[in-house]
């Protein structure tokens, strides 16, 4: 079975609690990335009009939301948690056919965003300000916190239901509005995750939705969007953070070229471990992915082959199908954009161990799927070593040292998350001291996040300043704060 849908889904807009097309009905195909033949949605392609009114229907709403007591607004994402609870199954299968990852995936994406809303839920309730001590017996000052007005959510598509819920869910927690823009790969997730919302009763115009190929750029262009958190390439983020200007924020997790460094001390068991999850989860697809592996001679044949494998033992094909371990990838252009970095690391002297080209015959000749690929002989030069993949394609580099390991790790734009495979304590110590990376992982793989750690990148790879997922000032970005002296 390769759909979960007998036929495609019609999406809407969500805008002051209606379902609605585009103003001027102009609409969109999403198709099935295992095959492509397969329309999964259709949903509106939205013009200046479309984004007018949900930016105005969310600050249309703000007053009354901000004014909802805490554990109301609690209320209202502890019951959508509870819905999507109920769905799971049914969520990501259309998940599946959307975007492609397996349904083991999916699943337990569908899962994860539930808890997401629940641990914000619980966020409503721990906002707090501080009381601070006075040279004046006779005055009191103390902050208080306020949300910070209509948040845009702008969303990719790898992820496309729990990176929405992580921020979606503490801006409704600070009493926010919000208009959400999903990536148009995956409206139809969109769709759900707010649906799940509205089914709970969150009152109209709180959850708004544009879907369209320019939304985007008109909701960060909208001044009346106080802040946007975006999720996505480095290159949207730089245009978003030039446009924002003065007095909005920006909260933006980028682009990684992540690295596996590997010790001649590792276990090349545990390394090849680490690296074949690191890599190829997902097909690939995650900012978190590694593209690089950078590890000491004397280890590198043993590790090596160990990862192809492990490599030529994944089971490769549409989401559905029992057993899958990588899906397609999103669509032709990502199969293309693999194909041409694999041809640029063999023209500068790499080598093909395993993959390369992508798969035909059935079951893939209908959709978009390419190999776990990897290339011996890499060097710092090279297309793969110093831009982000985001595909199963890894470059081997070779290094004869800790110092060099961690230099080659560093030289790079990015700094979203780096692994280390070392059984040297003191090694470890160091790389995590060194690494130039928002998440440093020890004998760990490099995708993933803690439902309770902080998560984010430096230099490109973000703002750095607004950490997602939770940690001690997770809620900052979404709410302002006063300081108040209060007198007799």
């Amino acid at each position: 079975m390769t759909t979960a849908i007998a036929a495609p889904v019609s999406v809407r807009n969500r805008i002051g609690g209606e379902l609605l097309p585009s103003a001027a009905g102009a609409t969109f195909e999403v198709r099935n990335p295992a095959v492509a033949k397969e329309v999964t949605a259709i949903a509106p392609d939205s013009e200046p009009a479309d984004v007018e009114a949900a930016v105005a229907a969310a600050e249309g709403a703000l007053a009354g939301w901000a004014a909802t007591a805490p554990p109301v607004r609690a209320a209202f994402l502890n019951k959508a948690a509870a819905i999507l609870d109920q769905q799971v199954d049914g969520i990501a299968r259309e998940m599946v056919a959307e975007m492609g990852k397996s349904l083991g995936d999916a699943r337990n994406e569908v899962k994860r965003t539930a808890d997401n809303f629940r641990l914000y839920a619980g966020e409503a309730l721990r906002l707090q300000g501080t009381t601070f001590a006075t040279d004046d017996p006779t005055v009191s000052v103390l902050t208080m916190i306020d949300p910070i007005g209509v948040v845009g959510v702008i969303t990719p598509w790898n992820f496309p239901l729990s990176l929405a819920s992580r921020k979606i869910g503490p801006a409704l927690a600070a009493g926010n509005t919000v208009v959400f823009k999903p990536s148009s790969m995956t409206p139809l997730m969109g769709e759900r995750l707010a649906g799940a919302l509205e089914t709970a009763g969150l009152p109209g115009g709180v959850v708004n939705v544009v879907h369209g190929f320019g939304a985007g750029s008109l909701v960060v262009a909208d001044e009346r969007v106080r802040a946007i958190t975006f999720t996505g390439s480095t290159a949207v983020g730089r245009k978003i953070h030039a446009a924002l200007g003065l007095g909005r924020r920006a909260q933006l997790e980028l682009g990684g070229n992540n690295p596996v460094v590997v010790l001649n001390d590792a276990v090349p068991e545990k390394a090849a471990s680490v690296i074949v999850r690191s890599s190829f989860a997902l097909s690939g697809q995650a900012c978190t992915g590694a593209g690089r592996v950078i590890i000491e001679e004397s280890i590198h044949d043993a590790v090596i082959e160990l990862v192809s494998e492990a490599a030529g033992k994944l089971r490769i094909g549409p989401g559905l199908g029992d057993g899958v371990d990588m899906g397609p990838l999103i669509d032709e252009r990502a199969v293309d954009r693999m194909e041409s970095v694999v041809t640029s690391a063999l023209e500068a002297g790499a080598r093909l161990v395993s993959g390369g080209r992508r798969l035909v015959g059935e079951p893939f000749d209908d959709g978009w799927f390419f190999p776990p690929t990897i290339l011996a002989d890499v060097t710092p030069n090279m297309e793969i070593s110093c831009t982000e993949v985001f595909g199963p394609v890894i470059g081997f580099e070779r290094v004869t040292s800790i110092d060099e390991a961690i230099a080659r790790a560093n030289d790079t734009e990015y700094g979203l998350t780096a692994a280390i495979c070392t059984t040297d304590l003191a090694s470890a110590q160091r790389f995590a001291r060194e690494c130039e990376a928002g998440v440093v992982r020890i004998n760990r793989p490099t995708i993933g996040t803690s439902l309770s750690a902080p998560f984010g990148g430096i230099k490109m790879s973000g703002t750095g300043t607004h950490k997602e997922q939770l940690g001690p000032t997770v809620m900052d970005f979404y709410t302002q704060q006063r300081t108040v002296f209060m007198g007799s």
